[in-house]
């Protein structure tokens, strides 16, 4: 951890990342946060429980003159996404984050940063530990395993919260104040295939596909970044068409919820094709630079090496080319009542051909859950025809907007006191929690809002530092101003 993380301001704030950070804290493995919440509400002297899958909720009286406040649950989910660089030699499951500053920003050295959620938390954190900051009774919800199936917020049980007002910490722009979200559901095609024996009269190769940003794909699907799978079946079907080139095996992508950045697959080039093949690559990776040149890091190396032996058998590669050509990748729909909001995408997340299996993984995101179905239907009858077993799971609901929100109105005119401007209020492309809580707290007011995150679920990740400290200072206020009873 770098030393200039712990002089930051404000340091209620940054203090508590820092030693979250130090934490690992990967979906599905968060044994170890868990404790350290838990740890930190007993040490406090404050209410502190954990629930069957593993929440914390930890509560905390008003401070003198806001007792007759609302009580307010502030919410963030304790996992983070854990993506790296191929070349960055590090263990999520035991090492800690290694932070630096760079400018105005805070970021990590080749990882993600977990600045989603951790800003959020770490701010829960601050607000439960102070003795000077005045606030109405409030109650920390700390979820897990968000980032891979919303286990955490679809395990909580009804009876469990005693919130009025829900504060989500989760939103990713310090100007938006959030108040719906997009649904999602996870797609996962899989077959069987032959190997096949090749002749001598092969030359095998790697490609691989790298430098590409990556990201959040629900909040960043529609900035026209590369997809590491999308731009390797391109590589692919062009050499098998032009080529006669044979696929050995493909290892693409990563977490269902970040934009793929890397993909390599292993081939095999007829010897007769090999000169003409090497020349016609670096045309078509010229043409994929100039098509993502959102992404100036972009680029594809083709490197020889020791002879394929064996390849998928041809039909079954010529159906795998062909479905995931066929495969919506991207922005589907655009929402058609919220300006500027992704309604509907998919992103082709996880490509796999390995001991003659193949493996498709998709995130499908919607704020209209028939949109989210049928997408996801057509993904599916397009897997199936090219003889896949095709699953749904990990669904959850969307949130469905409020601009009648009462404490809508407490936040727009809080913000608009603060920063001399109105604040924008939408819905994002992202999956919140607050559509999965709102089923079990249908009477709960519920509002999102952040600090300005860029790049999370990719190692670009990273957090302003100026605006933690334009939200800290909204938070804050916020508290100030909660209705009384």
């Amino acid at each position: 951890m770098s030393l200039a993380i712990n002089v930051l301001e404000p340091r209620e704030i940054w203090n508590n990342f820092a030693n979250l950070n130090a934490v690992p804290r990967p979906s599905k493995k968060e044994e170890r946060v868990i404790q350290l919440m838990i740890s930190f509400g007993e040490n406090l002297g404050l209410e502190t429980f954990s629930d069957a899958v593993g929440n914390v909720i930890i509560r905390k009286p008003a401070t003198e003159g806001y007792a007759d406040r609302k009580m307010v649950t502030l919410q963030s989910h304790l996992d983070m996404v854990h993506q790296k660089n191929a070349d960055t030699d590090f263990n999520f499951d035991t090492q800690g984050i290694a932070m630096y500053v760079a400018g105005d920003w805070v970021k990590a050295k080749g990882t993600t940063l977990g600045a989603d959620n951790g800003i959020g938390v770490a701010t829960i954190m601050g607000l439960l530990e102070s003795t000077t900051i005045p606030h109405p009774p409030l109650e920390a919800l700390f979820t897990i395993d968000e980032e891979t199936g919303m286990t955490g917020a679809m395990g909580l049980e009804a009876g469990v919260l005693q919130g009025q007002i829900l504060l989500n910490l989760d939103t990713e722009e310090d100007d938006e104040i959030d108040i719906g979200c997009a649904g999602g559901i996870d797609v996962t095609a899989t077959r069987t295939y032959k190997e096949e024996p090749l002749a001598n009269a092969y030359t095998g190769f790697r490609i691989t596909v790298k430098g590409l940003q990556g990201g959040h794909s629900g909040m960043e699907i529609d900035l026209g970044l590369g997809n590491a799978n999308t731009i390797m079946n391109q590589l692919l079907t062009q050499g098998s068409t032009d080529h006669g080139l044979r696929i050995s095996g493909i290892d693409g992508g990563g977490l269902r919820n970040a934009i793929p950045r890397e993909s390599f697959a292993d081939i095999a080039i007829p010897n007769a094709e090999v000169a003409a093949f090497q020349k016609h690559f670096k045309t078509w990776v010229l043409a994929l630079k100039e098509e993502y040149n959102k992404d100036p890091e972009f680029h594809c190396q083709l490197e020889e090496i020791k002879t394929v032996d064996t390849a998928m058998e041809a039909p079954a590669q010529e159906a795998l080319l062909k479905g995931l050509s066929a495969a919506h990748n991207g922005v589907y729909a655009m929402s058609t009542t919220m300006e500027n909001l992704v309604e509907t995408s998919n992103n082709i997340a996880r490509v796999i051909v390995a001991q003659e299996e193949i493996t498709i993984k998709c995130l499908t995101r919607s704020s209209v859950n028939d949109a989210k179905m049928q997408l996801a239907n057509e993904l599916k009858t397009t897997f199936e025809t090219m003889g896949c077993r095709v699953a749904f799971s990990g669904a959850y609901p969307g949130w469905n907007p409020n601009p009648d929100s009462p404490i809508l109105v407490v936040l727009k005119a809080q913000y608009t006191a603060l920063f001399k401007t109105a604040p924008r209020v939408v819905a994002c492309h992202a999956g919140l929690e607050c559509g999965i809580l709102g089923k079990n707290y249908p009477e709960m007011d519920m509002i999102s809002i952040g600090p300005t995150i860029k790049g999370a679920h990719s190692p670009d990740e990273r957090v302003r530092i100026s605006s933690v400290q334009k939200y800290w200072k909204f938070v804050l206020e916020i508290l100030k101003h909660i209705p009384k009873k």
